[in-house]
């Protein structure tokens, strides 16, 4: 038992649904139970002691940090990443909340990122050593196009699987069945790209596409865009895209640059901004 009789404890297998029951009614009601409890279970085989922290009063769950793990081979070294992945605690509890993330951010042996960090958060993790991404963004308008002449976009499972190789495959795979993660194979000849995006929403509109991973020919992907962002358009019903250039390589046109992109932040004495992406995440797991 803590400060004040607040038990802070480990997410444990045993209390996934009632953590996914707190952040859907405590943080964000859109977002169903059984997709938070997604959340806490990532489909991938992870490696994290726990499932991030929370915070007990009379035995009620009143805080809670989610936590996503992941083992990532960077730089030909392996890395274990922990993702902080959605942060929430009641109004009369708040005093507690830097005990969650103290626990979290104590665990040794973890590279760290917040990839979704909001209102007060962002400046209390500046304060604790995280460092801003680059996120320079463009709202690229996607319009109806031709095909491009050899050019084909196809988001066919069987043909994701058959063409993607190396660590293209290995990302399928993990985020296949990730509920964020939409995935569209790019092909011209014997070239191929690979790009795995969600849909977000603005206002409340849940109608744009925000690449979260480039794969396979990305001067490919680049020349095909056309293609793509029509398909982006009439298939997924994205109108734009959320470019980040740092993910995609290039900007895309039409497009027009956000003035205040969202923040994304790590923590790392191993890492550079250069390794950080959004993979193995919520951005991959969670739609809100």
């Amino acid at each position: 038992m803590g400060s004040s009789g607040v038990e802070l404890a480990e997410i444990s297998d045993g209390d996934v649904t009632d953590v996914a029951t707190f952040l859907f009614e405590a943080m964000n009601d859109r977002v169903a139970p059984e997709a938070w409890a997604e959340l806490l279970s990532p489909p991938w085989s992870s490696t994290g002691p726990n499932h991030g922290f929370l915070l007990r009063s009379e035995s009620r769950i009143v805080g809670a940090y989610a936590a996503v793990y992941s083992d990532r081979v960077i730089g030909g070294e392996s890395v274990r990443i922990c993702n902080l992945a959605a942060f929430c605690v009641l109004d009369d509890f708040r005093a507690q909340s830097f005990r969650l993330l103290r626990a979290v951010l104590r665990q040794p042996g973890f590279e760290f990122t917040d990839l979704s960090p909001s209102g007060n958060v962002v400046a209390l993790n500046e304060r604790l050593g995280f460092v801003r991404l680059d996120t320079a963004t463009r709202l690229a308008i996607n319009l109806p196009t031709l095909p491009q002449r050899g050019v084909t976009v196809t988001s066919e499972p069987a043909r994701l699987e058959s063409v993607l190789r190396s660590d293209d495959a290995r990302i399928y795979a993990d985020h296949r069945n990730a509920a964020a993660s939409r995935h569209l194979l790019v092909t011209f000849g014997e070239g191929w790209g690979y790009v795995l995006f969600r849909k977000d929403r603005r206002k409340g509109l849940p109608l744009f596409a925000t690449p979260l991973h480039v794969g396979g020919d990305r001067s490919l992907v680049e020349r095909a865009w056309p293609t793509i962002a029509s398909e982006l358009l009439l298939r997924h019903r994205a109108p734009a895209t959320l470019a980040e250039h740092r993910i995609l390589g290039f900007d895309p046109r039409p497009s027009v640059p956000l003035s205040a992109p969202r923040p994304k932040m790590f923590r790392s004495t191993r890492l550079h901004a250069d390794d950080i992406d959004y993979l193995y995440s919520e951005l991959t797991l969670l739609e809100w």
